[in-house]
């Protein structure tokens, strides 16, 4: 009975020891981003979430935490220089704060389309300037993610540039969304986006612009008569991975971990492109009047008011996507 109990006690003990370094291991990591939880975006990072967990047999636990939960976009990307997060979801416009040139997609009517968009982030210029991201601030890009094509609602037909002269329209205050409005002589304002349909109901501003996505999810079809297919911008979001834990990781880590974003941000794109597509159709039965636009047109006004260098762009890199087929 003795020898029992001392056999019994040594085996807790080393059952003790050996899980000791198994619970050191696990590691607790934040995923941030701004989206509604009903969104792709989130979603899918909660798939990628549990893939994490799964593919590296429970080492890294992340917990996702959506809507601004962890701060404001520009909040989520000084987190990442913080350490407060680990893993964020956010637009190249914020990248661009850190290396202006990694913006570039942000000139209007870089892309073509969302496809186009996919190409180039598969391609040797993006390749160049996500290393030039990351040597700037240690941060590894993992994916990207499709946002959606942007495009202008408003109370006025606008088939044409200078239908836009005088139009008060609601633009983000980023540089580079203000070229096209700007360029066809609107007068922009940046209203608060959970303001805006308000603003637009009251007349405060008379257009707007953003996928047509958003146009339907903040309902901003109600309160405007036109839907013009601008196209101005197909939006992106990358996720990107903390200097500090990309550098922590082993190489097998690092290849699960960019597997799985490679992964959720594919699931997420097809789904908003899938939506996307459906939508044309759904405006046109609330009443709401859907145009094109010869999209050569407006850009030809952005190129004569606008330069690549004034928003810490490269035009050569411009024209390499521009080559991508």
């Amino acid at each position: 009975m003795k020898l029992n109990k001392i056999t019994l006690g040594l085996a807790a003990a080393l059952a003790a020891l050996i899980a000791a370094p198994a619970a050191q291991a696990q590691t607790k990591l934040k995923w941030a981003h701004v989206y509604e939880v009903a969104e792709p975006f989130h979603v899918w990072s909660l798939w990628a979430a549990d893939e994490i967990k799964k593919r590296t047999n429970g080492r890294y636990v992340v917990d996702v935490f959506p809507s601004s939960q962890l701060g404001k976009e520009a909040d989520l990307n000084q987190g990442l220089k913080l350490g407060t997060v680990d893993i964020i979801i956010s637009g190249s416009s914020f990248a661009a704060k850190d290396y202006p040139p990694i913006g570039v997609g942000y000139y209007p009517f870089t892309f073509r389309d969302a496809a186009h968009l996919l190409q180039y982030a598969q391609s040797d210029v993006f390749a160049e300037l996500a290393k030039g991201y990351e040597d700037k601030t240690g941060n590894h890009i993992t994916s990207v993610n499709y946002y959606g094509t942007r495009h202008t609602t408003s109370n006025r037909a606008i088939p044409h540039c200078a239908d836009m002269k005088g139009l008060k329209m609601r633009v983000p205050d980023v540089p580079a969304y203000l070229a096209m409005p700007r360029a066809c002589g609107a007068n922009t304002t940046p209203i608060a986006f959970a303001e805006v349909y308000l603003a637009l109901q009251n007349g405060t501003v008379e257009a707007q612009e953003n996928p047509l996505t958003t146009i339907e999810a903040k309902k901003f079809y109600e309160v405007q008569k036109n839907i013009v297919l601008t196209g101005h911008i197909v939006d992106h979001l990358n996720t990107i991975v903390a200097g500090k834990l990309w550098k922590s990781l082993s190489d097998e880590d690092k290849k699960i971990f960019s597997a799985v974003s490679l992964e959720a941000a594919a699931k997420s794109t097809a789904d908003i492109i899938k939506r996307e597509g459906e939508l044309t159709d759904f405006f046109k039965s609330k009443g709401v009047a859907v145009t094109t636009i010869d999209k050569k047109e407006f850009l030809d006004a952005v190129v004569k008011s606008a330069t690549f260098e004034e928003f810490g762009y490269r035009k050569a890199d411009w024209e390499k996507i521009q080559a991508i087929k």
